[in-house]
């Protein structure tokens, strides 16, 4: 059947004659407020899909588009009679989506979408005059608008209203998406055009919920991006460095759903390039307990979390007061080569570590001063020492080193943790520093006592140093397990699945893994730290708090039993040895018969 309207929009975009067609479409882009609800719709879909995939195109910025787009949503904040009347509803998060998408990679398409007028309403919609749905492409427009210097500027005209909005909205994303829809299980209840944005009429609940963690983490993300913007052009710094916000900021992770954004730590990283900033991160304990336990994590934004903690060390006003807790983490990392594409980052956390320690000397604490000799005596001395060592020395080092070990393995199959540690411990003074494989065997034998010994920081730190001078760095699988395990003991449920999520990774990629499955343990302990670091998970605690309802939290944040745990830590490479169980030795005991046992300690 022929289209009857000579004004018709999809008639318009397939005429031949350029001319025409132009001025076909500014006319409807006139008129738009004028057309049949359902067509409208139709139209902003359309217009939606394509400045999603022709973003650059220029066609439609020049014949009106975001003049068209303001109008609209200033119709729709301002006439809620006209926004509710049928699919009118959808209007404002197309129109608002279609400014974001054309304004992400282009600055004259930002200017023009200024000079239109879209700041106005895109702030309202942030102030939550709709939904969060619609705050969610608002934030990301009023993201890349920001992003050029000339838009940045008009935006800033309401900089002290958009930055608290924005900081908000980032803390109270998963609160608000998880309250207003996740929470609500009759999908029949949730908000219909809510469920149509979010999953195009496909999948059922599971679906509406994965995509709506996918959207909240957006959210957040997108906010970040925002305030990024005004920091690292040294704007609304003091505001942002709120102690509470910067709280919330440090546990902000982009996690699996948005892996490819620095998150909280991206935005603290700007924030330690200021003088303000480094003065308000240091001043938080939990803040730099979050940056030193990223710093001896697998994440890909590890870096991130030892540039902050050197920029902190190198500024003498903050330096002393992270210096007790960043030592401790640091000290760790001295031998990292490379990590990603920044080479010789051991050498400038030694610097960095050692800038007020001369000759073997600090007038720090006895515990800081401790950490600092041993420094200076790994990087220092012992490098002088061995590069003067004899071949006939080294040769012997390296038996002496090998026979202590072997003594460590016998003391471990025996049950005896406690000596097997001062093996270990022998056999890692005595090693040459280039002996890199076998040191990497022994920290990470003596991590695995220290998680049976009920150490989880002793286990952190030697399974980091072993994961620090393996090649490429952070790839000795025993290692990542047996952190995982040990974070998981500590309650550092983001940190653990990192390590976990990297063993797996590692695993398969060796031949006995090609050829495979997923160890179940793996799989177990993967399960248990999905349900920990789900997006939402501090809102459903919080919503399930204000409720009075437990009830909700024990299917989705079990603990282990003991049982599991011992099973979880040990399955891998040891069997569990405690020195006050005879059940427990004997069964290790036949465990060493076999010579073709899995869990031997050797590598």
């Amino acid at each position: 059947m022929s289209c009857t309207n000579p004004t018709c929009f999809f008639c318009t975009m397939k005429e031949q004659n350029i001319v025409i067609r132009r001025s076909g479409i500014k006319k409807c882009f006139k008129e738009m407020l004028s057309i049949d609800e359902q067509e409208r719709v139709l139209i902003l879909s359309t217009l939606w899909k394509i400045s999603m995939n022709q973003p650059e195109d220029p066609e439609f910025p020049s014949l009106g588009i975001f003049k068209c787009m303001v109008s609209l949503l200033h119709k729709s904040i301002n006439d809620k009679s006209w926004v509710l009347d049928g699919q009118n509803i959808y209007i404002p998060y197309y129109a608002a989506h279609i400014v974001g998408s054309y304004t992400m990679n282009s600055f004259d398409f930002a200017e023009k979408s200024v000079e239109s007028g879209v700041i106005p309403p895109l702030l309202d919609l942030l102030r939550g005059k709709m939904s969060w749905v619609e705050q969610r492409v608002a934030v990301r427009a009023l993201g890349h608008l920001a992003s050029y210097d000339s838009t940045f500027e008009t935006l800033a005209v309401h900089e002290e209203e958009v930055v608290k909005l924005t900081m908000r909205l980032a803390s109270r994303c998963s609160e608000l998406v998880y309250n207003e829809f996740v929470a609500i299980r009759d999908s029949n209840l949730r908000v219909n055009y809510h469920k149509n944005l979010i999953t195009r009429g496909v999948g059922g609940l599971e679906m509406e919920n994965r995509k709506a963690e996918e959207w909240a983490s957006q959210i957040q993300c997108w906010s970040l991006h925002l305030l990024n913007c005004f920091a690292i052009r040294g704007r609304s710094i003091d505001l942002i460095c709120n102690q509470d916000f910067l709280k919330d900021l440090s546990s902000m992770w982009g996690g699996l759903v948005n892996h490819t954004s620095p998150s909280g730590i991206g935005l603290i990283r700007i924030l330690c390039y200021t003088q303000i900033g480094r003065t308000k991160v240091s001043e938080s304990k939990e803040v730099i307990e979050s940056i030193c336990n990223l710093s001896r994590s697998s994440d890909d934004w590890q870096y991130m979390g030892i540039d902050c903690l050197l920029l902190l060390l190198h500024d003498m006003n903050t330096r002393y007061k992270v210096l007790e807790i960043a030592s401790f983490h640091l000290l760790d990392l001295i031998e990292v080569r490379k990590l990603g594409e920044r080479s010789k980052l051991g050498l400038k956390i030694t610097k960095a570590l050692l800038i007020d320690f001369k000759n073997g000397k600090s007038s720090t604490k006895n515990e800081i001063d401790r950490r600092l000799k041993e420094i200076w005596v790994t990087k220092v001395d012992k490098n002088r020492r061995e590069r003067s060592m004899s071949d006939e020395n080294f040769e012997e080092k390296t038996v002496l080193v090998n026979l202590t070990k072997q003594q460590g393995n016998h003391s471990f199959w025996l049950g005896d943790i406690e000596t097997a540690v001062k093996k270990y411990t022998e056999g890692l003074k005595l090693c040459p520093l280039k002996l890199r494989k076998e040191r990497i065997v022994l920290y990470s034998n003596r991590a695995q006592c220290y998680l049976l010994l009920n150490d989880p920081d002793s286990a952190i730190s030697d399974t980091t140093r072993a994961l620090s001078i393996s090649k490429p760095t952070n790839s000795h699988a025993k290692s990542l397990w047996r952190r995982s395990q040990a974070y998981y003991m500590k309650g550092l449920a983001k940190e653990s699945l990192m390590d976990c999520l990297m063993f797996i990774n590692a695993f398969v990629t060796t031949e006995k893994g090609k050829h495979g499955k997923i160890p179940y343990y793996a799989v177990h302990m993967i399960k248990k730290l999905m349900d920990s670091t789900w997006f939402f998970a501090s809102a459903k605690l919080k919503l399930s708090n204000e409720t009075n309802s437990s009830s909700d939290r024990n299917s989705s944040n079990e603990e282990f039993t003991m049982d599991e745990l011992a099973g979880l830590y040990t399955i891998l490479e040891e069997p569990g040895i405690r020195k006050d169980n005879d059940a427990t030795k004997r069964k290790v005991n036949r465990y060493g018969k076999k010579k073709d046992s899995f869990m031997a300690l050797s590598i």
